[in-house]
């Protein structure tokens, strides 16, 4: 293990605000186990962030490089801000560019409390060789009972960890010898706990040797959303360049699942690299295209009418009365005063929304439609809206046949909202939310978007990659349906990785509580990439999803409902979209009324 460095200045202690550093004192002893839980700020001993006027005060790696404060400040992650990943609430130490700003985990006892579905660590690995492997170790949980389970945790190392799965990245390397332009990230990691529980305290991993440290920045318990079910939810798929939009309001258009009498929205800057100014935002019954039914009910956030979103993070807005009706089209405006030139974005909405024109001001309270002179087949910001009650939701991790590709535009006519009409429609399972994470394009084992920067390509990062903010993170998930690998396949994948990463998301689930439901791939002959070859490894892991030893709670056999049965390698006529991959919309009914809904409660 690397010993922290301690500094010894009366300008570390007052803030560092002006005042010279001096040379680090003599080397602490190592640090041992903590056997009184602390809270984690007190237990921090190493500096990770850096003023960028003196880039050699912070240490992160053993080698003197560290985290540029104005980097972070200008992705929105300023000392002591509270940062939403996942549905976590993390907050950045408020230490950080002054003073020691993480641990070091060896051992450290955590003082935590609260009842959770899991919890949410901050974390990044670090090398003093240079970039490497990151970190891992297991750790433990205690509870107020005196029980105590394990957890393993693993740390993607700051300078060479996936772009996929960061929280956040930042350009440059502070060093001794100055400023250096490298991409530096942190990463959240969320591991299980005994849900109902109460947690007393955490217990961090041990050291993990001399080739690597693991730091933790914060920690916090991830509540559920009890009480909450979700309604309606649009998985990020890329961060496109858009306008600039400029003092605009957006009115997008979603269609309810489950109905409650109030409302929240989730907004999310995922991808991003710098904060968005939501200036006002609103929710209201569509009338027709963008006119309201009756006045929209604005939003508050924390109790302020607007919010800033840190560059990867996202935002609940608070609770409103507010009559969400089943099977509706809801309106839900939001207002950006500043420039906005990139947007996080669900490029296949299969819906028309509205955009006022530059300039135009706030426009959320306006229930007409006169002001909205521009269309979005995009839904940017906007990953999800939650009603109060309910019995919790399903989610469908999917690609571009659950996403609606190729379905009626306007009409909800995804299966997913076939599934959710069926579900009001009876009595014999709860009336579950269904929650829509397909991308169009998306993959189970390859990123198609890579997870940082703008593109053109919005197929997502692969749902190995995005499992845990796309379906594990969902307000009131209790079942998490599979239908993914037509991409994989079509692309050249073989069977077998498309199977391990079957098993992987499968088991991940399961860990964290959630009922999974596979489903076999549809055939798609007839279409450029679905060769004799493709379907052969089709056929192999449609083989493994309907005799996978338990690995799925239940199987769904799509790729029998909607094939054709004198040509199985293709899609009956009836249900072709006409390009021969996606189904069209009796295709796509066909898919939702063959499920057992039984299949999707425990």
């Amino acid at each position: 293990m690397r010993v922290a460095r301690p500094w010894t200045a009366a300008g570390i202690v007052a803030g560092g605000v002006g005042l010279a550093l001096l040379a680090p004192a003599a080397p602490a002893p190592a640090v041992t186990q903590t056997h009184k839980p602390l809270p984690l700020e007190r237990l921090f001993d190493n500096r990770a962030v850096s003023d960028d006027t003196r880039p050699g005060d912070a240490d992160f790696d053993g080698a003197g490089a560290s985290l540029s404060v104005r980097d972070l400040r200008a992705a929105g992650w300023t000392p002591g801000r509270d940062i939403a990943l996942d549905a976590a609430r993390l907050t950045w130490p408020r230490s950080a560019g002054a003073r020691p700003d993480n641990v070091l985990a060896d051992g450290q006892a955590v003082r935590l409390r609260g009842r959770a579905g899991a919890l949410t660590f901050l974390v990044a690995g670090s090398s003093p060789g240079g970039p490497g492997a990151g970190a891992s170790g297991v750790g433990t949980v205690r509870y107020r009972d005196g029980s105590s389970t394990p957890y393993a945790l693993s740390a993607p190392d700051w300078r060479a960890g996936p772009a996929a799965t960061r929280a956040v990245a930042l350009p440059h390397l502070n060093t001794p010898a100055g400023q250096r332009r490298e991409t530096a990230r942190l990463y959240a990691v969320t591991v299980p706990v005994e849900r109902g529980r109460e947690i007393a305290s955490v217990v961090l991993p041990k050291d993990p040797g001399p080739a690597a440290d693991l730091h933790v920045f914060a920690v916090s318990p991830r509540r559920p959303g009890y009480g909450w079910t979700g309604s309606w939810a649009a998985s990020t798929a890329g961060y496109t360049r858009v306008g600039p939009w400029t003092d605009q309001t957006l009115r997008l258009v979603v269609h309810t699942s489950a109905g409650g009498p109030r409302v929240r929205v989730r907004l999310a800057n995922t991808f991003a690299a710098t904060p968005v100014e939501i200036g006002g935002a609103s929710v209201a019954l569509q009338a027709s295209g963008a006119a309201a039914r009756g006045a929209p009910v604005p939003l508050a956030f924390g109790g302020r009418p607007g919010t800033s979103i840190p560059a990867g993070a996202q935002v609940f807005s608070d609770p409103v009365d507010f009559p969400v009706p089943a099977d509706a089209n809801l309106l839900v405006s939001m207002h950006l005063p500043g420039a906005v030139e990139a947007v996080p974005v669900h490029s296949q909405a299969t819906q028309r929304s509205y955009l006022s024109a530059a300039g135009s001001g706030d426009r959320t309270g306006e229930p007409g439609a006169g002001s909205f002179t521009g269309t979005l087949t995009t839904w940017p910001f906007l990953t999800g809206v939650d009603v109060r009650g309910g019995p919790g939701s399903v989610v469908v991790l999917g690609d571009s046949i659950t996403d609606g590709t190729k379905s009626t535009q306007d009409a909800n006519r995804r299966w997913p909202d076939v599934l959710s009409r069926r579900l009001r429609g009876q009595r014999e399972v709860p009336a579950y939310g269904v929650l829509n994470a397909g991308i169009s394009a998306n993959r189970v084992v390859a990123d198609r978007y890579p997870g940082e920067g703008v593109s053109t390509d919005t197929g997502g990062v692969s749902a190995q990659h995005r499992l845990e903010r796309d379906a594990l993170a969902q307000t009131g998930a209790r079942t998490v349906v599979v239908f993914q690998g037509v991409n994989d396949l079509r692309w050249g994948s073989p069977a077998e990785e498309v199977i391990a990463g079957l098993r992987s998301l499968a088991a991940r689930a399961r860990e964290r509580g959630l009922r999974v439901v596979g489903a076999t791939i549809a055939p798609c002959e007839g279409e450029s990439l679905c060769t004799a070859d493709a379907d052969a490894r089709r056929s192999a892991v449609n083989a493994f999803i309907r005799d996978s030893g338990g690995v799925f709670d239940a199987v769904l056999d799509f790729d029998a409902v909607v094939r054709d049965p004198g040509h199985p390698a293709r899609i009956l006529p009836a249900y072709d979209s006409g390009d021969h991959l996606h189904p069209g919309d009796a295709g796509l009914a066909a898919l939702a009324e063959s499920i057992e809904l039984r299949k999707l409660v425990g």
